[in-house]
């Protein structure tokens, strides 16, 4: 008598049957190859070059000029480091973008020092010294304005440093550190006031190609025939004593005049923003 068969039993498998289990091991093949090369750690080599001649400085001043030409917006990555002859990302080995590089910009600008503050002189030619300073940096860099015009400005040395010499030629009147500091504020506010229509001119001459003197060229004729109406007295008057209008040097020279003297005023009767209550500060 036969012994019965041992074991599993035999399952038969067709060819469609013995075709899928042939791919389900090829792929598992192909499979375990990926994940070992995926997990062989990159070979070492050599970091790629650093582009000649290029460091942080470079950069910024680069960066600066097309600035000052062309403005604020034609400043990017990519248009400096077309202007070096480098590629766009080795920049970013000396800035982490945009917004990091315009801060340097910023301070550097605020940097440059045509001449120095008058050790021996009283606070308000002090004052005046640091307001026209900073209206010439306007005029050379008209792009600043936007950046350093809000609460939340640069904090670079040198811009620290603008407002630290606007509180030391405060220094000695009896005024407090804070009260110091709202009239470097006010200063400040008053320069940037008057620098935001000298911007502005500079922003409508790079758009039109038309400058301010042809701008009144073009209006005085309008302008007169309104006020040939009559309505308008006070105009009519201005027109016939002056009918070329201060430049915008002229206006801010006036208005900073005018800030002064009423400094001249608080100072004399006051020593802290605490004693004037119009101005007290919130606590």
């Amino acid at each position: 008598m036969d012994a019965p068969p041992r074991g599993r039993r035999p399952r038969y498998c067709s060819r469609s049957c013995q075709a899928r289990a042939y791919r389900a091991r090829a792929a598992a093949r192909n499979d375990s190859r990926h994940t070992h090369a995926a997990a062989e750690p990159a070979q070492d080599g050599p970091p790629p070059p650093q582009p000649e001649g290029i460091n942080v400085q470079r950069l910024v001043r680069t960066a600066i000029e097309i600035a000052d030409g062309e403005g604020l917006d034609a400043v990017s990555m990519r248009r400096i480091a077309t202007q070096l002859g480098v590629a766009t990302m080795s920049l970013y080995r000396y800035v982490s973008g945009k917004d990091a590089l315009i801060e340097l910009m910023v301070d550097a600008v605020h940097g440059e020092h045509d001449d120095a503050m008058p050790a021996d002189a009283g606070w308000r030619t002090r004052l005046e010294w640091a307001a026209r300073r900073e209206w010439r940096l306007y005029s050379r860099h008209p792009w600043v304005l936007q950046i350093v015009a809000t609460p939340q400005p640069p904090v670079g040395p040198n811009v620290l440093a603008d407002v630290e010499r606007l509180m030391r030629a405060l220094d000695g009147l009896g005024l407090d550190p804070v009260t110091m500091h709202w009239v470097a504020i006010a200063i400040g506010a008053q320069v940037q006031g008057a620098a935001l229509l000298l911007v502005n001119e500079v922003e409508a001459q790079r758009r039109t190609g038309r400058t301010t003197e042809q701008w009144r060229s073009d209006k005085t004729p309008a302008i007169r025939e309104i006020l040939d109406s009559g309505q308008f007295p006070m105009l009519t008057r201005l027109f016939e004593e002056r009918d070329d209008v201060a430049d915008i040097n002229d206006w801010f020279e006036f208005s900073l005049g005018r800030l002064l003297d009423g400094l001249a005023v608080f100072v004399d009767g006051r020593t802290s923003l605490a004693d004037c209550p119009e101005v007290r500060p919130v606590t």
